[in-house]
């Protein structure tokens, strides 16, 4: 007779058994892999192995765009933020919307994180780490943009609410406040967990360097974790407790951001919809970014083990998903205009589609409805070409998305003699490739010096599995 707990542990035999399937061509770790074969793969990426040149070019093109961000940043703060195409009626230019952009792309990884551990969805175990890696580094590009737009960005301070003598607070009606609070918080618990996940794995990183000073290095950063069960046992409670502290900031967050627009009164944004479509959004742009990371790195570090085309699948499922929301959302905007008889919200809806921006939301159409449809087909689906030009595609149309949203509903306002046509200069452009360059090359330096993949996660995937690379059913 079996006990009670003894259940769990054989419902974990049998999806483990499935997960390592070999007749399963979807299977999350590819049959042959083992535990030495596991650390000794990604660890010899940080210790050993020979930098790629994939990975000098990358950190070469990134480090070159931020020297231009430096420069961008030199006239912003000493010529001011009029360098800028930012005009009367549309105050809100570029910055914006390449905050709310970064933002988005920062949420694939706190769901891949924090939601699919709570639901115990394995396949995550490959590609969580560098999605955490991707938030934060996103979070911190994002962070730029509210900053340099208020203009005198030395006196940041102020929005925070901090005791001073003249007991001066900041406005806490108003949602840019809000922001403050959201983006920090998430980028904090981002972060933690983050690092928390890491610490078993700078470990190994610790006890397999080859010198003594890269011993000394990761045995700083990992703690002294010694990998005890009462070690372990901690670790795994912290990370489900981080874990259910992240799970709403994917909702919150972008809700937030969401805020900024629909608590305003101005015509295509005063929209209750506005929560729930940006949060879709966000995890529709995120996925787009998570693989267009993986598919480049699984091919120039041989990662087709660990990740699978079951991650690439999902991940184009989860985009197909959230892209057909995108889609209802595009619909019901001129039904909501239409149906509340409001002429305002009308004219801009006819303004968006054939005012002077309309190629904005044609294109937007094109990118983040049409496309995607593609993700329809499996070839297309599990096939890392295709997937990373389809990824590439939403990218480029989310940005553009957000770019509609604040430009066209701006640059028509109650007065007619106000009206004007949004022109971006090359100090927009240069500090939103700027910021892309600094992503690139922060995420170039955590691919280098830290370990990508959760060596310890994925090899809670093996134990189950035969020496010969089958599985115990």
């Amino acid at each position: 007779m079996k006990t009670a707990h003894e259940f769990p542990v054989e419902e974990r035999q049998r999806h483990a058994a499935r997960e390592l399937d070999p007749n399963n061509s979807l299977a999350v770790i590819a049959p042959g892999t083992s535990f030495e074969t596991v650390s000794a793969q990604i660890s010899s990426i940080v210790l050993t192995r020979k930098t790629p040149l994939f990975w000098w070019a990358a950190f070469s093109f990134g480090v070159a765009w931020v020297i231009v961000f430096v420069i961008a940043l030199y006239m912003i703060l000493f010529v001011g933020v009029g360098v800028w195409g930012i005009e009367i009626p549309v105050a809100w230019g570029f910055a914006i919307t390449n905050f709310v952009w970064w933002i988005g792309i920062g949420h694939a990884g706190t769901l891949i994180s924090a939601i699919l551990l709570l639901l115990h969805q394995s396949w995550r175990n490959s590609i969580n780490r560098f999605a955490e890696a991707m938030t934060i580094f996103a979070v911190m590009c994002a962070g730029m943009f509210p900053l340099l737009h208020l203009g005198r960005s030395w006196i940041f301070y102020w929005i925070l609410p901090y005791p001073n003598t003249m007991h001066v607070q900041p406005n806490f009606r108003s949602p840019l406040v809000w922001d403050v609070f959201a983006v920090s918080t998430y980028f904090t618990i981002s972060l933690v967990f983050w690092y928390l996940g890491m610490i078993p794995d700078l470990a190994t990183l610790r006890d397999r360097a080859p010198t003594r000073l890269k011993q000394r290095f990761y045995c700083v950063l990992s703690f002294g974790w010694t990998g005890s069960s009462h070690e372990w046992k901690l670790h795994k409670s912290a990370s489900m407790l981080l874990a259910a502290l992240a799970t709403p900031l994917v909702l919150s967050v972008h809700t937030v951001v969401s805020f900024d627009f629909t608590i305003a009164i101005v015509p295509g944004w005063h929209s209750t919809i506005f929560p729930p479509y940006f949060v879709a959004g966000a995890i529709y742009s995120g996925f787009a970014m998570v693989l267009m990371l993986c598919i480049p790195l699984r091919a120039v570090y041989g990662l087709h083990n660990l990740i699978t085309e079951r991650h690439l699948n999902n991940c184009a499922k989860l985009m197909l998903a959230t892209g057909l929301i995108l889609a209802y959302t595009y619909a019901i905007e001129p039904f909501t205009a239409w149906y509340g008889g409001n002429k305002f919200e009308m004219a801009l809806v006819h303004n968006r589609a054939f005012g002077p921006q309309s190629w904005t939301f044609w294109v937007v159409i094109l990118c983040n409805v049409i496309i995607p449809q593609s993700l329809w087909f499996y070839k297309v689906r599990v096939r890392p070409v295709p997937l990373f030009i389809v990824s590439a595609v939403i990218l480029y149309g989310m940005w553009l998305e957000r770019y509609m949203i604040i430009i066209t509903s701006l640059d028509r306002d109650f007065l007619p003699s106000s009206w004007s046509n949004f022109v971006a200069t090359v100090w927009d452009n240069l500090t939103l490739y700027g910021t892309v360059g600094f992503f690139i090359a922060c995420f170039m330096l955590f691919v280098r010096f830290l370990p990508m993949i959760s060596m310890a996660e994925v090899r809670e995937l093996l134990p189950f599995s035969k020496p010969g690379g089958g599985t115990l059913m």
